[in-house]
């Protein structure tokens, strides 16, 4: 890098928060600056990451109300970053993923003439309203970005048919598995807390255990119904163990604790903290899940994931054969559950489609040797 120049990162939910750790913790590794700022849309659990990884932002824009639409959120976004843009020059803005912060804090930058750098770009469905809202929130940060890091090579493909210049595109992986590793390594040298004691006295690791999660707002209703269905009769197999940390939304909880309450093999919870998942995740066999995080850590760790969306933009575990598209359909979740826990060997080898855990110093790498090199 030919001089020092002003980075800032800015991320504003958990799984970005876990997605973008490894990009600090590089900076931070190299010496290189850098301010953090954080919209806080998820305020708790966003909370949790930042003292897991040890990260402190120097912004903090606490944009979430109750009960607070898309669209009042997103204005919120555009007008707390455009305030720090406005009194702090800014070479480089990382932005990750489909949120809402993503993509608004990119369009600021953008009219701030500011460059931006888009990680874990290229992820499509080309199906605006599957996931929504993120994935007309990836492809406005697509067009809007300067520089694109890609987890795959099906991704930089998308960008390329997109029209993006080659050369400002890296295939990185993705950082969730630098984050998952990192997360691992910690675990094996002892990592404890509450969370992880009390699911020790609470679930029996000696049967089968199956993950569920679930929090996409195109499954609210019937979706959840059928999923909860799906559930219930999984359970009747007395070697299984059911775990589902249950997400905070009304939309979720109602229908979740009012179909699945008082089975003796099914445990609903709260939301865990990242390393307790991760800890929980290791000593599954089986997910359940509506999530894009997990679709990528879970080759990782040998579980197969069931993905229980209509559509995935992470075609790769599924041509892997580490992931497989069931949708909330009652029979579908049912039939595959049944084939992956009744296989001899549940916890086959994978390899995993979305890196081997470099990400972090592939970014920085370009950052700092083709970014600010040629700047």
């Amino acid at each position: 890098m030919k001089s020092n120049k002003n980075i800032l990162i800015c991320f504003g939910t958990r799984p970005e928060a876990i997605k973008m750790a490894p990009i600090c913790l590089e900076l931070n590794k190299r010496q290189v600056p850098f301010k953090l700022c954080v919209t806080a849309q998820h305020r708790e659990m966003l909370d949790q990451v930042l003292d897991f990884f040890n990260l402190v932002p120097d912004y903090d824009l606490d944009v979430m109300q109750p009960n607070q639409s898309l669209n009042k959120l997103s204005s919120r976004i555009l007008s707390e970053i455009d305030t720090i843009l406005e009194n702090e020059e800014f070479d480089l803005v990382l932005v990750h993923g489909d949120t809402s912060t993503s993509a608004l804090v990119a369009l600021a930058a953008f009219h701030r003439h500011c460059k931006v750098a888009h990680i874990e770009a290229g992820l499509r469905t080309y199906n605006k309203k599957s996931p929504f809202p993120e994935e007309l929130n990836r492809q406005l940060t697509g067009r809007i970005s300067d520089f694109h890091f890609a987890p795959t090579a099906k991704a930089k493909q998308n960008l390329l048919e997109e029209g993006i210049e080659d050369s400002n595109i890296l295939v990185t992986g993705n950082t969730v598995i630098d984050a998952l590793f990192f997360t691992l390594n910690k675990i094996e040298k002892g990592y404890e807390n509450s969370f992880i004691t009390d699911l020790i006295k609470k679930i029996d690791f000696t049967k089968k255990v199956v993950l569920v999660t679930g929090h996409r707002r195109e499954s609210f209703g019937t979706g959840f119904e059928n999923l909860c269905h799906a559930i219930l009769e999984i359970s009747k197999n007395k070697d299984v163990e059911i775990v589902f940390p249950v997400h905070l939304n009304p939309n979720v909880q109602n229908v979740v604790y009012e179909k699945l309450s008082g089975k003796n093999n099914i445990h609903l919870i709260n939301p865990l903290d990242y390393p307790s998942f991760v800890w929980l995740m290791s000593r599954a066999v089986l997910i359940i899940s509506d999530s894009g995080g997990i679709q990528e850590e879970a080759p990782s760790l040998n579980i197969p994931v069931l993905v229980t969306r209509e559509t995935t933009e992470r075609d790769e575990g599924i041509k892997a054969g580490c992931s497989f598209l069931v949708g909330t359909n009652t029979g579908k979740i049912i039939v595959e559950a049944g084939k992956i826990l009744n296989a001899n060997n549940v916890k086959a080898k994978m390899a995993n489609p979305y890196g081997e855990g470099l990400a972090a110093v592939k970014i920085i790498d370009f950052i700092q040797n083709t970014i600010f090199e040629d700047a």
